[in-house]
């Protein structure tokens, strides 16, 4: 059965790279109406001419999600362009500075919960009344394998917390919001290709490593290769769609089994 995704609205937060221009890709294909909202206006013009020469519908709002009033600005035009939002996919995130925590300053902290737990808040606090306006619709907060099953790398304690934040977050709207109709769910990837890894600031974690001996590649499923942004796409275009009518509250790890051995 195909997923059908067509003329709703959905907004991706953090949909100009990585994970989030695949989910946005692959939603386009399923007919979706994507609004990509991102701080890169040449990041997001790209992709949206991606999805527009394959046919499909899209176009980008400057949003920087830890910013409340541009958040509100962000859903107020894609309401007077498109006079509804349908879905939000909460993707933006970075990986911050990973570093042992008497040395993560209070300057790093923030700066990752910010973007990873607050913008995520500030893109639901603003889009959830265009979904009841519409009757309802689904939310997909892309959190991470980190701080919900895995605790293996040293030193990422400020994007564990954000990311264990959204899963919480998840469940606790998933009850808020089901008499509106309006869906919440939470995928977990694991180790995906991404720009992202090479963002990562690390900062002396030999001095917290605690040595382990992986099985070799440590992705089970792959032998070791990371996972692509359009697999999962895949599986947040099927949680936006009317084949996951009955799904709420609920977490998927994607990962090929890395989080059941690290």
């Amino acid at each position: 059965m195909k997923i059908d995704l067509e003329n709703r609205v959905i907004m991706i937060t953090g949909g100009s790279e990585g994970i989030g221009k695949g989910i946005a890709q692959v939603a386009a294909r399923c007919g979706a109406i994507v609004v990509i909202a991102s701080r890169g206006e040449d990041e997001m013009q790209s992709a949206v001419e991606s999805i527009r020469s394959e046919g499909g519908s899209a176009s980008w709002v400057t949003a920087d999600v830890t910013q409340d009033d541009q958040v509100a600005d962000a859903v107020k035009k894609t309401m007077e362009r498109h006079g509804r939002i349908d879905g939000l996919v909460a993707n933006a995130g970075i990986n911050g500075t990973w570093a042992p925590v008497d040395e993560l300053t209070p300057e790093e902290w923030r700066k990752t919960i910010d973007v990873n737990l607050t913008g995520t808040y500030l893109a639901i606090h603003h889009c959830v009344p265009q979904l009841r306006k519409a009757g309802g619709g689904s939310i997909v907060i892309i959190s991470s394998i980190n701080g919900t099953r895995t605790f293996s790398n040293e030193g990422a304690s400020a994007y564990a917390a954000s990311k264990a934040g959204q899963f919480a977050l998840a469940k606790m709207l998933a009850l808020e919001l089901a008499p509106s109709k309006i869906r919440v769910n939470v995928i977990c990837p694991g180790a995906i290709e991404s720009n992202i890894h090479g963002k990562t600031d690390r900062e002396h974690l030999e001095r917290i490593e605690t040595p382990v001996i992986y099985p070799e590649g440590e992705i089970p499923l792959t032998g070791g290769d990371f996972g692509t942004p359009d697999q999962v796409a895949r599986l947040v275009t099927f949680m936006m769609s009317d084949l996951a009518d009955h799904i709420t509250g609920t977490p998927v790890w994607i990962d090929g089994g890395q989080s059941l051995i690290c």
